[in-house]
């Protein structure tokens, strides 16, 4: 849905950035800014800066910013349209109707009835689980040390013996079969008709990173199989695209997650105070779910069960996750068998040091490997060698293959230029000529990269001090700034700056997209080089003005044609203001 730039800068004018952030975090005030714990990173000293005079934000740690849309989306991982619909709630700003095609109408309200009919039965659950019929359900909850608080923390309930009880509670609400079926709590068959799915089961609601209830997960009371039975695949639960915990685990502080395989075990972590940790949905850890993580975290840290299949399930689990770029390392928890057997008998100061103990993903590999070799020989022990000398080769970035071959050197005791010369030699038996690697970049390509920071420090630079713009106008355009965002971004300022109405965060409701939304936000917080006096600081300023305008003047003669007369005008007049600005003082306040 298209919402026009009056009725966004209405909503994001009409909700105050430090109101709205301090409800998530403590601020203080300190000269004209407000100051916190940045909510993004751990850190002991508050860098987490909130103008109330930009509406913006800005944390010098590790540089998130942006305006109040961007905030919600970052801690509440909203979608634009998201964070504009919670805020216009929240300001009383009516926003215009969706307009649905038919289909997409049908499908909307579907789904509106799925999450209705599932968080209904989560209600049910509970209130059976507190009841006389829930005695079996709470009795063992209680000898797995669950709090209340934490019981109800995690809405889990209980199914009772009967195995139409919740259908016909739903069914008495006006539900129809059709629709709790679709919702995936009951079964219809010709021969014994609806019955519920789950029955005599402690339950574990699945939400979404919204907490709203998607599906279940039961636990059955006895010998029954299966043990653990969870909601089939429905229009709002895909379980290989949901953790559970993930509504709690993605407000955490910690920059890392701690993966689980099961539901208790989340929960007894949760309830030992670490709040970071998830589980997949009774599937193995898939692509999607890297994907989800990575939206939230860098690092993971695997805490799957210390039995042989909990180690196939990590070994599984970390080419996926540094395929979308995380870092996994693992918790031994031996001699128990998972995180709840664990902390139940060491406790959580016991967990936190294998935390600090855990080992990295491939160095864990490697002595899973040496398993299948006999390392007492000298046939097993090179032979173990070569293996590891063609896992070194799969490392694409020659400078992290290198620190893995040294760090395997030194934990078996090899030479590492022996080491690196086997890997270069596995490489060129496969086929390569050498480990693959990234091309290195071109001279062209680092200078274009100096381009676009020069960029971006410019435009930081002129949201800041608003007395450059007057004097470097005539000079620098907009048309000077070669990515399509930066000279949007560009224009736009340049725009605000002659109504003499200078609005960084209004700036940014011009860009919806999520990615586009964080890219520009950087553009106003793009960290400058420290320098410590005004005459540093007014060299290196020029010096950016001038690489920009340089850089504007070479692209314009790279796509020039010779018969472009017009144009061949246009760059003379750019070059002579080249030449004016590299005799120009400018001054910064």
């Amino acid at each position: 849905m298209y919402y026009s730039d009056e009725i966004i800068e209405e909503v994001r004018s009409r909700n105050d950035i430090v109101d709205v952030i301090s409800s998530y975090v403590k601020l203080q005030k300190k000269g004209s800014s407000y100051f916190g714990l940045c909510p993004f990173h751990n850190e002991k000293s508050p860098s987490f800066s909130v103008s109330r005079g930009k509406q913006m934000y800005y944390c010098f740690g590790c540089g998130a910013g942006g305006n109040v849309f961007t905030f919600l989306m970052e801690y509440e991982n909203y979608t634009f349209q998201e964070a504009l619909k919670y805020l216009a709630d929240k300001a009383g700003v009516e926003l215009p109707e969706t307009e649905y095609s038919a289909q997409a109408k049908e499908r909307a309200d579907l789904k509106a009835i799925l999450l209705e009919i599932n968080k209904i039965a989560a209600q049910y659950f509970y209130v059976q689980l507190k009841s006389s019929k829930g005695e079996a359900g709470l009795s063992y909850l209680k000898r797995r040390e669950l709090s209340d608080d934490t019981i109800k923390a995690f809405g889990l309930g209980y199914s009772n013996k009967y195995s139409d009880d919740l259908y016909r509670y739903l069914k008495e609400r006006g539900y129809k079969d059709e629709m709790i079926a679709k919702a995936g709590l009951i079964s219809i068959d010709e021969r014994h008709g609806a019955h519920d799915k789950f029955w005599n089961r402690v339950m574990f609601p699945i939400m979404d990173v919204n907490s709203r209830v998607i599906g279940f997960g039961g636990r059955v009371m006895g010998d029954a199989k299966p043990k653990y039975l969870n909601s089939p695949e429905t229009l709002i639960f895909d379980k290989s695209r949901n953790l559970y915990g993930l509504n709690r685990a993605r407000s955490t502080r910690k920059p890392y997650f701690l993966l689980c395989e099961g539901y208790m075990d989340v929960i007894s972590l949760h309830q030992a105070g670490f709040t970071n940790a998830v589980a997949s949905l009774g599937t193995a850890l898939t692509p999607g779910h890297a994907s989800l993580i990575k939206r939230y975290v860098k690092e993971v840290y695997l805490t799957y069960d210390s039995d042989e299949a909990g180690t196939k399930a990590a070994l599984r689990a970390i080419p996926i996750l540094k395929d979308v770029g995380i870092t996994a390392k693992i918790i031994r928890m031996e001699p128990y068998k998972d995180p709840d057997e664990f902390i139940k008998n060491l406790g959580a100061e016991a967990f936190e040091e294998r935390i600090g103990r855990a080992r990295n993903g491939f160095m864990f590999s490697l002595e899973v490997l040496e398993r299948d070799y006999d390392m007492h020989s000298p046939e097993g022990k090179t032979d173990f060698m070569r293996e590891v000398a063609r896992r070194l080769g799969e490392f694409e970035e020659e400078i992290e293959r290198n620190n893995y071959i040294e760090a395997v050197a030194q934990a078996y005791h090899v030479g590492y230029e022996e080491l690196r010369k086997l890997v270069v030699k596995t490489a060129v038996q496969q086929g390569l000529a050498k480990p693959v690697s990234r091309p290195k970049q071109t001279r062209k390509e680092k200078k274009e990269d100096g381009n676009i920071t020069s960029q971006k420090v410019l435009l930081t630079w002129l949201i800041e001090d608003e007395n450059i713009f007057s004097q470097i106008c005539k000079y620098i355009s907009p048309e000077d700034f070669t990515g399509d965002i930066y000279r949007t971004v560009a224009s736009i300022l340049y725009e605000q700056y002659e109504k003499q109405q200078v609005n960084p965060a209004q700036i940014m409701n011009h860009f919806t997209d999520e990615e586009e939304h964080r890219e520009v936000a950087s553009l106003f917080h793009t960290k400058i080089k420290e320098l410590t006096t005004l005459g540093e600081q007014e060299k290196a300023l020029k010096e950016t003005i001038i690489r920009v305008k340089n850089h504007s003047i070479e692209e314009a003669a790279r796509n020039l044609a010779p018969t472009d007369i017009a144009g061949l005008q246009r760059l003379m007049e750019a070059k002579r203001q080249l030449q004016d600005l590299e005799k120009l003082h400018i001054s910064i306040n």
